[in-house]
């Protein structure tokens, strides 16, 4: 059974098929934003707010999330319930 975690906004996601959580500032990350938007694999789950993370998901899709990595990361460690904000 998938555990799943609150990524904002009413926006919930599988926590185990999340490789990787970044912050969106660094011109890598930009890029493959940028890549992954062409190739039509980006979920973007802002809900209009300011991309804070981005997480890299297993089947290469790149959500970005209005949260700080540090909120998610809590979340998929389970410091933190996963409840809307």
């Amino acid at each position: 059974m998938s555990r799943m975690i609150s990524a904002g906004y009413g926006n919930m996601v599988a926590s185990e098929r999340v490789l990787a959580v970044v912050g969106p500032d660094s011109s890598p990350v930009r890029r493959m934003i940028q890549e992954q938007r062409e190739s039509g694999r980006v979920i973007d789950a802002t809900c209009g707010h300011r991309t804070r993370s981005v997480l890299v998901m297993d089947s290469g899709h790149l959500l970005l999330c209005a949260l700080q990595p540090e909120t998610i990361s809590g979340r998929i460690e389970d410091r933190h319930p996963a409840v809307e904000e």
